[in-house]
């Protein structure tokens, strides 16, 4: 058939028998062939050869035709289907966060923000007519309107995109990402919200990690010639989520294991400074093997978000409250993938937290209607006001987590970089359809 090209649409009828043939265990024999969308094969660009991972991205919609990409996008079904069950199995609530927010939840000021895209530049006089009455953003993380719901519901959790406006131009950073957060209520101790992760990622390898999915993937990683992280080390990836209880230092713990390494950094490790990905893989390998994620805890304040509780009752650290309570999940030979704590719940501590960085601090108009009406008309380009109220009204000890769902998926399938698990990645100078 002259109409049967690479890239047509077809439809073939016929048995699926045993095969005779190396490699495979059947083979469809194929009774009728019908063309249903033809292609010309002289234009179509993708051809029956080897092709970089690069020029792929470059036609993100045509790039799921490669029965390699096609086996990243179904892992990445078959996950958000296991990582829900496992939440059901929980009695987690579902929560849909918003997209657009008023809010900087990292309070870096990385975010992207949004305006009409008719809106025309108005005099501050006129700034109380905009939109939206004041600045607004697309979100940088769904974790603040989680602790609201979590007030409400107890234990909550999301799936939704994100966003950054890191200029990064790393194999780890995407402009837009899916992050899977979750909240949970009326916890008091940072090691039953790292519980919760361990078990959700062990979870998931015992769910799907035997499925014809990953063996697909696995396949891929044997050839040679392949930019994949090879099979053996795939397979392990999946299997060191199984391990024993997967080990917990501390950041004071890590950063004295790597002044002591015998390893030439490029950086240096000073205690104060955040790790960099190399501290992070030589901690990953140093401490959990060359299979088990690591737990590092209690990083120091200075470098984490204001929303993080306080250390105030320990010496972890240079002075008592140099630190405060949180973690972030190493894998080996790759990055950090999850960072969560125990959320500041006291309202004091968090105004105080939050002057510190320079934050706004100013006390809500929840019930004061002449106060409300000029609310975001004073130019505030992070309105944290409702999230101070929920410290003002009943509010438990409580503390959730954070997962880069694309650097997950990146992980487990082996792929280098993260700009390869989304169907249609952005990052920086790059948005193509």
């Amino acid at each position: 058939m002259s109409s049967l090209t690479i890239g047509a649409a077809v439809r073939l009828q016929g048995s699926w028998s045993p095969s005779q043939g190396r490699g495979q265990s059947h083979e469809l024999q194929v009774e009728r062939a019908t063309v249903l969308g033809p292609s010309d094969a002289k234009t179509f660009p993708i051809q029956k050869k080897y092709q970089t991972p690069e020029y792929l991205r470059a036609m993100p919609h045509l790039r799921p035709r490669v029965p390699f990409n096609a086996a990243v996008f179904r892992l990445r079904s078959e996950i958000i289907a296991s990582l829900t069950k496992f939440f059901v199995n929980r009695s987690f609530t579902q929560i849909h966060t918003p997209i657009i927010t008023s809010s900087d939840c990292e309070g870096a000021g990385e975010v992207f923000q949004i305006s009409p895209a008719k809106d025309e530049p108005k005099s501050d006089s006129e700034t109380a007519t905009q939109f939206f009455r004041r600045p607004v953003y697309a979100t940088v993380s769904a974790q603040l309107h989680l602790e609201a719901m979590s007030q409400a519901l107890g234990n909550v959790w999301t799936l939704s995109p994100t966003f950054r406006a890191e200029q990064s131009d790393t194999p780890r950073h995407l402009s837009e990402f899916y992050m899977l957060e979750a909240e949970m209520g009326f916890v008091d101790n940072l090691g039953l919200v790292m519980d919760l992760v361990e078990d959700m990622l062990k979870h998931l390898s015992l769910d799907i990690g035997e499925s014809r999915t990953v063996q697909e993937l696995l396949s891929y990683g044997r050839d040679s010639s392949s930019e994949l992280a090879q099979a053996d080390s795939i397979r392990a990836r999946w299997e060191g989520l199984k391990g024993e209880r997967w080990p917990r230092i501390t950041y004071t713990e890590a950063i004295k294991l790597l002044e002591t390494a015998d390893v030439d950094f490029t950086h240096k490790p000073v205690w104060g400074k955040d790790l960099q990905t190399e501290h992070e893989r030589y901690i990953a390998t140093a401490v959990g093997g060359a299979n088990s994620p690591v737990f590092v805890t209690n990083y120091p304040r200075d470098i984490k978000a204001f929303y993080m509780r306080s250390n105030a009752g320990t010496s972890d650290g240079p002075e008592p409250g140099a630190t405060v309570e949180c973690f972030d999940l190493l894998v080996p030979s790759f990055c950090e993938i999850v960072g969560g704590s125990m959320r500041e719940h006291r309202l004091a501590p968090l105004v105080e937290s939050m002057r510190a960085r320079g934050l706004n601090s100013s006390p809500s108009t929840v019930g004061d209607p002449a106060a409300a009406e000029s609310e975001g008309t004073d130019g505030t380009t992070n309105n944290l006001d409702w999230y101070l109220d929920l410290r003002k009204w009943g509010c438990p000890p409580h503390g959730g987590f954070g997962l880069g769902f694309d650097r997950l998926i990146c992980y487990l399938s082996g792929v280098q970089t993260i700009r390869d698990t989304a169907a249609f990645p952005r990052w920086h100078g790059r948005c193509d359809c």
